[in-house]
């Protein structure tokens, strides 16, 4: 009898790394994003198109850009764009204005994985698995999102947008 093959001790330690690694693979990162990812100034207004990427947008990104707290609101009308809409980073708010005058809140929080939604065009954008939302309801038309992002009810007071 020749014992010249693999060991019993060997065969196990190769057939778990090879159900191992797979499940370990599947672990990467795919972690809801909690960083704000935007440039040292709060607020966006968005005009750039959904992108899957994999780490944090640019700090300069013009969807992201951070702007001090307003005294007399979050947002001016005037910043947030006709047909499109902005993204307050820091309070995770999206303002959008489907038609002029018409200005609508929702959370900035993708409901397929809680990733911070970082676009906003003719549609709400999320970066992580590529969800988009109306600008008008919030309702998901496109992507993994299985439910429409929360309303954040609104005043506009003059010029001036604040949270109801």
């Amino acid at each position: 009898m020749d014992r010249s093959g693999i060991s019993r001790r060997g065969a196990l330690t190769g057939a778990s790394l090879g159900l191992t690694l797979p499940v370990l693979a599947a672990c990467g990162d795919d972690e809801p994003e909690t960083g704000t990812g935007g440039s040292p100034t709060g607020r966006s207004s968005a005009t750039e198109t959904p992108e899957l990427p994999t780490s944090d947008p640019p700090s300069e990104s013009p969807t992201r850009k951070k702007m001090p707290k307003r005294a007399d609101g979050i947002a001016a009308t005037g910043d947030v764009p006709v047909g499109s809409g902005m993204i307050l980073t820091d309070e995770k708010i999206v303002i959008t204005q489907p038609t002029a005058g018409d200005f609508k809140g929702f959370t900035a929080v993708c409901t397929h994985r809680g990733c911070t939604v970082n676009a906003v065009t003719d549609t709400i954008n999320c970066r992580c698995h590529g969800s988009m939302f109306s600008i008008e309801t919030g309702k998901p038309v496109g992507g993994p999102a299985p439910s429409p992002l929360a309303e954040k009810p609104l005043v506009v007071r003059g010029d001036s947008i604040d949270l109801a």
